[in-house]
């Protein structure tokens, strides 16, 4: 029985100790967006995204802070379709709703043109 508990404890410490690291990485995220340092915004949402694969919850927090480094960094496409991802993936969500008001953002600066989709052609072998 106290094999049993002890077991049981640390289980539940791993468990506790991944969300705080996960926690951890998307403020230093938030942080570094704050500063305009989007390379490092990338970094610590690339780690929060490897924590966070058991919780699906959280990746559309993620693609729209990705999203919006993007933008800043005049990357307007791909801002555009990680945006598209979240309005497919998650459309019930707050995220989604965010989302689609930055493509709106987007179209209104001439950045995104929802009728031009894009298109994506794969490279054949010779």
């Amino acid at each position: 029985m106290r094999t049993l508990f002890i077991l049981l404890a640390a289980v539940v410490s791993v468990g506790c100790s991944s969300r705080s690291a996960l926690d951890r990485h998307l403020d230093e995220a938030y942080q570094h967006y704050r500063a305009g340092d989007c390379e490092q915004v990338m970094l610590a949402l690339s780690q929060a995204e490897r924590r966070s694969r058991q919780r699906d919850n959280l990746q559309p927090e993620i693609s729209l802070l990705r999203g919006q480094c993007l933008e800043r960094q005049g990357l307007f496409v791909d801002a555009a379709q990680t945006y598209r991802f979240i309005l497919m993936r998650y459309p019930a969500s707050e995220y989604a709703y965010r989302g689609r008001a930055r493509l709106e953002t987007l179209r209104q600066l001439g950045h995104y043109r929802p009728d031009e989709e894009a298109v994506v052609t794969h490279a054949t072998k010779r």
